[in-house]
């Protein structure tokens, strides 16, 4: 079989399972392992037999639910390739937009100064402190996760990527609270999708992706509340708070930033898409 023809029987079959009928090409460029312009390149020639078995077998893999991303084992994230699996959430692009706009705020708000302190709040994959750390390497970068595989990986695409980080495993800002440590930037990309909205939701996503990471309680509001609890604790008294949130979450984030941080200046940040995705504070 050659390569078109490979990709038109994806495309025919994953189009009937009511699936992404662009991810055979995603996959087929991973097991052939070739840049996008080679691959498109050698449309015409013959597959080899072990690499059409594989590519055959995650075809029916992603038919069946389960995500590109975690066949191929890894995602791009701000440019760079991370690695993931079944033990974290898949990033997104809308939070490289968190991440850009943190960028921008940080010089805003701190000048020149160097040597700041980031925290990034359930880092999954690592995806968000790497990012920042590589961006902006005056930083220094602490990130934490509650699950000790997850923080593992992250571990791993940190050193992937030689991003130099201090992990820390516990439960939100228990152990930086613990620690005696403050910050003067603390980023999250926290689980906010109200509980019952599982019923609607992709398969792909409610029967792979950890629902730890996902789902906050009966309004998806449940990990903010705990922040608006434990963040006076870490915080310095200049600082910036920015996380991501679910579409139409701004307004009670913002309440709930406000009623912490009386003072703080708050605002509301639209991602690409015209949704209200990012919430940011800045303190002092």
């Amino acid at each position: 079989m050659k390569v078109y023809e490979a990709l038109n029987w994806a495309s025919s079959f994953l189009k009937t399972a009511n699936r992404d009928e662009n991810a055979g090409e995603l996959l087929l460029q991973h097991f052939m392992q070739m840049s996008k312009a080679s691959f498109l390149a050698n449309l015409r020639e013959d597959l080899q037999p072990e690499i059409l078995n594989a590519f055959q077998e995650a075809v029916h893999a992603h038919a069946a639910g389960q995500p590109v991303q975690y066949i191929i084992g890894s995602e791009e994230f701000y440019g760079r390739t991370f690695l993931v699996n079944e033990n974290v959430l898949i990033p997104r692009p809308e939070t490289e937009e968190l991440v850009y706009h943190a960028l921008q705020r940080i010089p805003k708000l701190f000048g020149d100064a160097d040597g700041l302190q980031l925290a990034d709040i359930g880092t999954g994959s690592g995806a968000i402190a790497v990012t920042m750390k590589l961006e902006n390497p005056e930083l220094y970068v602490t990130a934490t996760d509650i699950y000790g595989p997850t923080l593992r990986l992250a571990k791993e695409n940190a050193e992937r990527n030689s991003a130099e980080i201090e992990f820390v495993q516990g439960d939100l800002l228990q152990p930086l609270i613990s620690q005696g440590k403050r910050f003067d930037i603390i980023l999250s990309n926290p689980p906010y999708i109200p509980d019952r909205d599982v019923e609607w939701m992709s398969d792909i996503v409610t029967k792979h992706e950890p629902h730890r990471a996902l789902f906050a309680g009966e309004d998806g509001l449940d990990l903010y509340r705990r922040f608006m609890e434990e963040l006076p604790a870490v915080l310095k008294e200049r600082a910036i708070v920015g996380f991501e949130v679910g579409t139409g979450q701004s307004k009670d984030v913002s309440a709930l930033l406000q009623q912490a941080f009386p003072n703080a200046k708050i605002e509301t940040v639209y991602d690409i898409n015209g949704k209200d995705r990012m919430v940011f504070a800045e303190i002092g």
